[in-house]
């Protein structure tokens, strides 16, 4: 294969594993494409829950015809034995001829351990193809391993003039359906959505994703130190039904967290810093819980926390042309910044029109 079509099957493997995002946790969103003769026989992408991986689905896809193909793999076929045989051996075992990897995995069990067992058993290995962009895909899985947190997204819905409500807490809605028709697409890309008690209690979310047909929601991740939240809302009636976590203060009323358990959440014990959550905390702890990509909605208070926590790895910025004025509630909570060079900043990515309002993306600069 010539350089330029390596760097064209691996687009395509890029694009099948960014099908798992949000499914596949606490696993990486992995995809493969298999080329025999300028043919593909085989495609693949790591399925809900984790299982199978990306290789296994694309190798039956393909049967006989793997013999002698190459194999685009968006991140290095794992090395180990855990509920299923290394994809490494996998391949192996299909007499592939070749494999292209855009990215080492940093998981200990691997490491560049599938690597070398591909090229003890005379598979040629290729490695680096696309790599910038499989560590975008993979950033979250790879912060996960690395350090003990998951990738973050802040989302934020304001005005002009940087306003989530007005002045008395209006706030249905800032911006249109086609925006608001993107949230959901955006959090079904992630493992779980997270708002602030304030948020919950202004607007009894569902924080669901609706009409998209995903295979598996989102977890729904509210953070309050004392789960003042309300115990008859629409989180409440469906904690059953979509995974709720509840992330609280060890001053929470023992009352609250057992009723909390008996409507089926999950409640996560953080500890403080002063008189909030730490946030460092709270993601380590959901890092072990095997979360990879987090998509946070606010509140105001919640996102501050997290800004000046250097936490937030992506903004997405939902811009509305409406003013509401200095008295409508600002989208961040008060943060601390003095001085220009304090404050955090990031680097544009992306803008585009969603309807009537403005799309902007911008990741750590």
């Amino acid at each position: 294969m010539s350089a330029s079509e390596d760097h064209r099957y691996m687009g395509l493997a890029l694009s099948l594993g960014r099908r798992g995002q949000g499914q596949v946790w606490p696993n990486p969103a992995v995809g493969c494409v298999l080329v025999n003769q300028s043919r593909i026989v085989g495609r693949g992408t790591t399925q809900p829950g984790g299982r199978p991986h990306a290789e296994v689905v694309a190798l039956a896809q393909a049967g006989p015809q793997a013999k002698g193909a190459t194999a685009y793999v968006t991140l290095e076929p794992c090395a180990h034995i855990g509920q299923t045989p290394p994809c490494a051996q996998a391949l192996i075992d299909a007499q592939v001829a070749r494999v292209v990897v855009a990215l080492q995995d940093d998981d200990p069990r691997v490491n560049g351990q599938g690597v070398a067992m591909l090229r003890a058993a005379g598979v040629k290995v290729s490695t680096g193809c696309r790599a910038e962009e499989a560590a975008r895909d993979h950033a979250g899985f790879l912060l996960k391993v690395n350090e003990n947190r998951p990738f973050i997204s802040l989302k934020l819905a304001t005005s002009f003039d940087g306003r989530i409500a007005t002045a008395t807490g209006e706030s249905q809605w800032i911006t249109g359906p086609k925006a608001r028709r993107l949230v959901h697409a955006q959090r079904a890309t992630h493992d779980a959505v997270m708002i602030g008690a304030g948020t919950a209690r202004a607007d009894d979310p569902s924080l669901t994703v609706r009409d998209l047909g995903v295979a598996r929601q989102p977890v729904r991740i509210v953070v309050s130190r004392r789960l003042d939240l309300p115990l008859t809302g629409k989180l409440a009636h469906s904690a059953k039904d979509v995974p709720l976590w509840l992330c609280h203060g060890k001053d929470a009323n023992r009352d609250l967290i057992s009723a909390w358990e008996n409507l089926g959440a999950t409640l996560i014990e953080c500890p403080l810093v002063g008189r909030q959550i730490d946030p460092t905390a709270l993601f380590q702890a959901l890092a072990e819980r095997g979360l990879t990509r987090v998509f946070c909605e606010g509140g105001g208070t919640l996102a501050a926390s997290l800004l000046q926590a250097d936490l937030v790895d992506q903004l997405i910025g939902f811009t509305a042309g409406i003013a509401l004025g200095a008295e409508g509630q600002p989208g961040l909570g008060a943060m601390g910044v003095d001085r220009l060079a304090d404050a955090p900043r990031y680097a544009l990515q992306s803008t585009r029109q969603i309807g009537p309002d403005a799309l902007h993306i911008w990741r750590r600069a």
